[in-house]
């Protein structure tokens, strides 16, 4: 199984919004902020200076993350899904490693993430496996959100 890391473009948008919602939905409800990442990334996520990464399988999108752009210095990361039926193949991890480094090259000093301790314990393993570190949970822009982790690059 080939398994490569691309940037998102619009005719991705589709794909972007179906892996993310089935992930969303099977486990929590979409929130108003879920509904604008999902349906307008381009506008919510690309328009502000923010990243989309997609892993591409046998020509197919197999899993996403998003990485918001708080400021000059600040990411956040979102949406890390990947499909239930390419599960269990290191997509999760690859996309992950790839969101890291795109900070990195971004000159981010600070990329944080918010993810829920009962629904996401696979993710927060990866998560802290890479090198995120809890922190206080600063503010909560997702009713579901209960962990914040944070990577600081400088």
């Amino acid at each position: 199984m080939e398994i490569k890391i691309i940037d998102y473009s619009p005719e991705h948008k589709n794909r972007w919004r179906e892996i993310n919602e089935a992930w969303i939905k099977k486990s929590y409800v979409m929130e108003a902020i879920d509904h604008q990442h999902c349906s307008f990334p381009e506008e919510s996520i690309l328009a502000t200076g923010g990243q989309i990464l997609l892993a591409v399988v046998d020509g197919e999108i197999a899993g996403t993350v998003g990485m918001l752009k708080d400021d000059e210095s600040t990411y956040e990361m979102i949406k890390m899904a990947v499909d239930e039926r390419f599960r269990g193949h290191g997509i999760g991890e690859l996309l992950c490693k790839a969101s890291i480094e795109r900070a990195r090259s971004l000159n981010a000093a600070l990329f944080y993430l918010f993810s829920n301790r009962k629904g996401a314990e696979t993710a927060i393993r990866l998560y802290r496996r890479l090198g995120f570190v809890e922190v206080p949970l600063a503010r909560q822009d997702f009713e579901r959100a209960d962990i914040q982790m944070e990577m600081r690059f400088k």
